[in-house]
């Protein structure tokens, strides 16, 4: 079974935006400074990037670049990767 490069690439990049988007839309709404001090440092890799709610959409987006490029590139491996295991994987038919 192969796996669809782009299909992948956008479901992992869903899931990784909206964990971001969620996380952040929650730390703002209950104002925790002790992981809003964590949440923070995500600003160091997503230029733009704050704890509140505008933040948790910039946040989404660079969550989903991510996760895409992430989805895509595992899927790419696994895609050249999976023929040379074949025998290992998948049982013989008769």
């Amino acid at each position: 079974m192969k796996f669809s490069r782009g299909a992948f690439g956008i479901s992992l990049g869903l899931v990784w935006g909206l964990f971001i988007l969620l996380a952040t839309w929650w730390l703002a709404f209950i104002d925790s400074n002790s992981y809003h001090f964590y949440m923070s440092k995500l600003s160091t890799f997503y230029l733009g990037y704050e704890v509140g709610l505008v933040g948790g959409i910039i946040g989404f987006i660079w969550g989903f670049v991510d996760g895409f490029i992430a989805g895509f590139l595992i899927a790419w491996i696994y895609n050249t990767i999976r023929p040379k295991f074949r025998k290992y994987i998948e049982p013989e038919r008769e």
